[in-house]
């Protein structure tokens, strides 16, 4: 609507620019033709519809002339419509250049806006008062009521109605002392059965492939427990939670090594394997990129494999939790000389006989 009205002033200049080298007889020739055509569209239509960018024209091009000139031209409006569209034109120019400032307050800032919107989601226990007086800590003065205007405004329901702890939070905020537990099972090339028991850290994502077997007992899960209570031990790691489903094979004797340490064991619920999301989508990568693709011969062939695929997965495998960082190496600086761009000497490092590949840069 707004590119209307100059796309129309800029067709009639050039139409006007047309008309100036032309002869009076042929601008009469002309003129009867579009009045014969103009009267024949007349019968036809009952009443036409003109935009406001085509009536603004109109008004423009014909206000000069006196009314007793509109009245002789064939217009597909009365002379009285045109000078009341004309009339109109200049009454809401002048009611716009002397409207006067709005009244009150000002406008809050978008970027306060912003940052209210964000203190209410990352603090839903906070309601508007609790908002305010953050605001006043930073400095940035604003009444109260404005506080609660932009939170009503955005659809930000009252303090007790957000203060409630998801699952997706409680795993955010305790990413850091959850550990991750989990059983899968895989077939060998002769069909038989074996179990993998994996542990992996929700805050740096690195796995622990515990152990394979054909028949995992309750103290053989103990014992691998005992293993990775060290493990964590050594490596200087406390942790406060740990999460696994309701298997069988979790025994009262294997949540005691944890529960000892100070660890509490949380259990998903039934047939949610959502609450256990990091573990099981894991389990996921390990059957596409490895399982998958590999004929297991016995027990010793598939904790060979899973060693080769864990040492992967934590020291070159990008994450995109980690912001493509692996577990246990940092992403490296972005390369930013030209020299080294144009001829990138990039080699590859095959795991497992090709199933898995490592890209690093020539020494």
């Amino acid at each position: 609507m707004l590119l209307r009205l100059p796309y129309l002033t800029l067709t009639s200049v050039f139409t006007l620019i047309r008309l100036l080298p032309m002869s009076d007889i042929d601008k009469n020739v002309e003129i009867l033709t579009l009045r014969h055509q103009l009267a024949v569209l007349q019968r036809q239509v009952d009443k036409p519809r003109l935009t406001p960018p085509e009536r603004a024209l109109l008004a423009a091009l014909l206000h000069r002339l006196p009314r007793a000139r509109l009245r002789q031209l064939h217009l597909i409006v009365s002379p009285d419509t045109i000078l009341r569209w004309h009339r109109d034109l200049l009454r809401r120019h002048h009611a716009k250049t002397s409207r006067p400032k709005r009244p009150g307050r000002p406008p809050t800032h978008r970027s306060i806006q912003t940052l209210v919107l964000r203190l209410a989601r990352e603090n839903p226990s906070w309601g508007y008062r609790r908002i305010h007086g953050e605001l006043a800590v930073l400095g940035i003065k604003v009444a109260p009521s404005t506080v609660w205007e932009v939170l009503q405004r955005n659809g930000i329901e009252p303090s007790p109605s957000r203060d409630h702890q998801t699952w997706a939070a409680f795993l955010r905020n305790q990413a850091h002392a959850i550990l991750a537990a989990d059983f899968f099972e895989t077939r060998t090339l002769t069909g038989a059965r074996l179990y993998v028991f994996a542990v992996i850290e929700h805050a740096t994502r690195r796995i622990h492939v515990l152990g394979a077997t054909a028949h995992p007992t309750a103290a053989w899960t103990t014992q691998l427990a005992r293993n990775l209570v060290m493990d964590l031990k050594d490596v200087g790691v406390s942790m406060k939670y740990l999460i696994r489903d309701r298997d069988s094979k979790y025994t009262r004797a294997f949540d005691g090594v944890f529960q000892d340490e100070g660890i509490a064991i949380v259990t998903t619920g039934i047939r949610v394997p959502r609450m256990n999301a990091v573990m099981e989508r894991w389990v996921r990568s390990c059957r596409a990129e490895l399982l998958d693709r590999t004929l297991i011969w016995n027990q010793a062939h598939l904790l060979h494999a899973l060693r080769e695929y864990e040492a992967f997965y934590n020291q070159h495998r990008p994450h995109r939790s980690l912001h493509s960082a692996a577990p246990l190496r940092p992403v490296p600086k972005p390369i930013i000389e030209r020299d080294r761009l144009d001829c990138l000497d990039v080699r590859k490092r095959d795991r497992l006989g090709g199933v898995l590949h490592e890209y690093a840069h020539a020494a």
